[in-house]
């Protein structure tokens, strides 16, 4: 049986991560924040490692590329790092591709919606871009599930089926201002609904599109959501969050307000 992470936020490794599950063969890992993200959106950004095999999650831009890279190899060689997901096309998680292309044999997987706008950020070989259909896909122990429309229309979450750990895209994001923490529990989740409000009511594009995602994930009943911005739902955190999310007016619910 596997342990998750406990830790109160005073105590959390902010440079350098923390396992947020770890069963000896089994680890899903949140890889921390640097220095260099001072000013920038934030990003978090996750590594799952199976019995010695990697999977990368939303590895982010450019600018934070050596302190994945860094953090990443604690914890495996590179050159075991099989696939690579990113959720969606925005440049925060998505710019980086072509450097991780140039220092593992990873495939990358992708909304095939996205797949034709990846030369732009300088990818000129697709050998190595699996397009995920808008029905998702299973890898390695990894569901990738549908979550279109909150907020790009290519979304995909992952599931990792041994952690029972949900990578949420931004879905659950928030925007940090001078304090950052790591977890979000039953005991901080009104104060942490204030940072991400504004975010879902003007990114996510309907009440209704919530709704559909909700009921995938509540089927699959995760132990935590690891959004790719913000803090990481967990115990009775992540049943709030799907609540909260649930009665939320957002996107063209509210395009009257928007346009005034």
């Amino acid at each position: 049986m596997g342990e998750y992470n406990t830790k109160p936020n005073s105590e959390v490794d902010i440079e350098n991560g923390e396992l947020l599950y770890d069963d000896g063969e089994h680890k899903f890992i949140w890889l921390g924040w640097g220095q260099a993200e001072e000013g920038m959106i934030q990003t978090n950004q996750y590594l799952i490692v199976d019995n010695g095999r990697g999977i990368l999650l939303d590895p982010g831009g450019i600018h934070i590329f050596p302190k994945v890279v860094s953090n990443v190899t604690k914890y495996i060689d590179l050159d075991d790092i099989d696939f690579i997901f990113f959720s969606h096309q925005d440049p925060d998680v998505s710019s980086g591709i072509p450097m991780w292309l140039s220092v593992t044999s990873a495939d990358i997987y992708i909304s095939e919606l996205w797949v034709r706008f990846l030369p732009h950020f300088g990818i000129t070989d697709l050998s190595r871009i699996k397009g995920v259909g808008d029905g998702g896909v299973s890898v390695a122990g990894l569901d990738i599930i549908p979550a279109h429309f909150m907020h790009s229309p290519g979304n995909h979450v992952a599931f990792d089926k041994k952690s029972q750990i949900l990578f949420n895209s931004d879905i659950g994001a928030a925007v940090f201002g001078s304090q950052r923490y790591l977890f979000v529990d039953d005991d901080n989740f009104n104060s942490h609904v204030s940072i991400m409000e504004g975010f879902h009511k003007r990114y996510i594009a309907s009440s209704n599109v919530c709704k559909h995602y909700i009921n995938r994930v509540r089927a699959l009943n995760p132990k935590m959501i690891a959004p790719q911005h913000g803090a990481v739902f967990r115990g009775k955190a992540v049943d709030m969050f799907l609540n909260w999310l649930g009665s939320l007016r957002c996107g063209a619910d509210i395009i009257d307000e928007i346009s005034r």
